[in-house]
């Protein structure tokens, strides 16, 4: 049985088909990579499987549970996590205290709380910046603190929403580093929508495509990079070289 599993979702705007009868079955430690050109639904498919928006039709089941238009907080609770584009800490807060208060629900006692919270900012590489302002982090500190936060919840799924974005190549390796260990070590299943196409096929076992919010295709890395539409309808926009690794 396939831990997430959508059929049929549907998704319009003021008569804009985002979403059109969009299927997706991801197994258990699996990772699943999403591509497609901008605007293709791939943000807002995200939003209708954590409960941000609810679909028109269709459903999502999560661990064999219909959680279809169920509120964010309590997919998350039940082991269902995502990361942002944009990251939005608690400017009054530290790292640590961001961290400790993403875990609040998952997490009882103080002295627990506080020792989940130190692990899991050491384990995503800012034990430095613990105790300092979460504003004065860069970049790619702020996209790792995001990520600290989700892995905070300890998440069964976690949703990564372009998790790369902004990074150099040097900052990114760390990263992958780290989701490739969320799996092989922690078992976390990981779905995730990237542009770089070499992290897409350095992490995934599968990889969905979507295009004018419809699936164009699924498969393997190399079975889809192959495949004339999607080399079409969005590989040929940006080369996937190794420079972008």
């Amino acid at each position: 049985m396939s831990l997430l599993e959508l059929s049929g979702v549907d998704k319009k705007f003021r008569g804009l088909h985002a979403l059109s009868d969009v299927e997706m079955s991801v197994s258990e430690g699996e990772i699943v990579g999403v591509i497609g050109p901008n605007g293709a639904g791939k943000t807002t498919l995200f939003n209708v499987i954590c409960g941000a928006l609810k679909p028109d039709s269709g459903s999502v089941r999560f661990s064999g549970t219909d959680v279809t238009g169920r509120k964010p907080e309590t997919i998350a609770r039940r082991g269902m996590v995502r990361t942002f584009q944009l990251m939005r800490p608690f400017a009054s807060m530290t790292v640590a205290e961001n961290v400790s208060l993403a875990a609040q629900h998952h997490t009882r006692g103080a002295a627990r709380l506080r020792d989940h919270a130190t692990e899991v900012v050491a384990r995503v590489g800012l034990e430095e910046w613990a105790h300092r302002p979460a504003t004065e982090l860069p970049t790619a500190g702020l996209k790792r603190l995001e990520l600290a936060r989700a892995l905070a919840a300890r998440p069964r799924v976690l949703l990564l929403d372009e998790v790369l974005a902004g990074l150099l190549p040097a900052e990114r390796e760390p990263v992958l580093d780290l989701l490739a260990e969320l799996r092989e070590q922690d078992g976390t299943t990981l779905v995730f929508i990237e542009h770089i196409m070499a992290a897409v096929m350095r992490l995934s076992d599968r990889v969905l495509v979507l295009d004018q919010g419809a699936v164009l295709a699924t498969g393997t890395p190399d079975e889809v990079t192959a495949d004339p539409r999607v080399i079409d309808a969005y590989l040929g926009e940006e080369p996937t070289t190794d420079a972008d690794a």
